[in-house]
């Protein structure tokens, strides 16, 4: 499934009015970014396979032996490694819950860090007047949030403040309610920014889309 189709336009729009609302209010500039996941993980595919091939390898043994089997033919020695080897490898690819259960939660703690720096960069976040871009990012076939503020915000705010709002986040994520979760970190995000006191100037301009984006990979 495409992330693309996490979202109906209703629901796009219901996350660009929360947006806007949040900068309303204050002076931080909102950017939400969607990708459907982070990287291929062609590690899981290949411990997919090892692990599929030694399971299979020994439920082969253990049948033989308590079946007592002996002279068998040695296609009956390669056949089983050999099938659970390729039923591995494509549940590891193949199967998002199987392959994030084999990556280490590190391996997609960096690579969604990673791809959100990458976002963060290619949205320009940090060319705002006053260093007040902050940038929702959504992994979603890795489960993860990461959000990232320029140097504007950072003054003002404490990390931990938006780790809160991360993990709400990424629970809504994990119970396929993607857009309504969203709609509420862009809005706890613009009340946080409020309570810290950054505030709008009077001539304060819309300076990032508004629009979420949204990325395959």
């Amino acid at each position: 499934m495409s992330v693309r189709e996490l979202f109906d336009p209703q629901q796009l729009q219901a996350v660009r009015q929360a947006t806007r609302r949040a900068e309303a209010r204050t002076a931080g500039e909102v950017v939400t970014y969607v990708v459907g996941r982070c990287d291929e993980y062609r590690e899981a595919w290949w411990t997919g396979a090892t692990l599929g091939a030694l399971l299979a390898a020994m439920a082969a043994a253990g049948w033989s032996y308590l079946h007592e089997l002996w002279g068998v033919p040695a296609a009956w020695l390669v056949a089983p490694p050999f099938a659970g080897a390729v039923a591995g490898y494509a549940l590891g690819r193949f199967v998002p819950p199987v392959q994030r259960l084999l990556v280490p939660d590190e391996t997609l703690e960096r690579r969604a860090a990673r791809r959100a720096a990458e976002a963060f960069l290619e949205e320009e976040v940090f060319a705002t007047r006053d260093r007040t871009g902050v940038l929702i990012f959504v992994a979603y076939h890795e489960r993860r949030v990461v959000i990232l503020r320029d140097a504007g915000i950072n003054a003002k705010v404490d990390a931990a403040s938006w780790d809160v709002i991360a993990a709400d986040l990424a629970r809504g994520i994990r119970q396929r309610r993607a857009a309504e979760a969203l709609v509420q970190a862009v809005e706890a995000c613009g009340k946080l920014l409020a309570e810290h006191g950054v505030e709008r100037r009077a001539d304060d301009a819309d300076e990032l889309a508004n629009d979420v984006r949204v990325r395959d990979v």
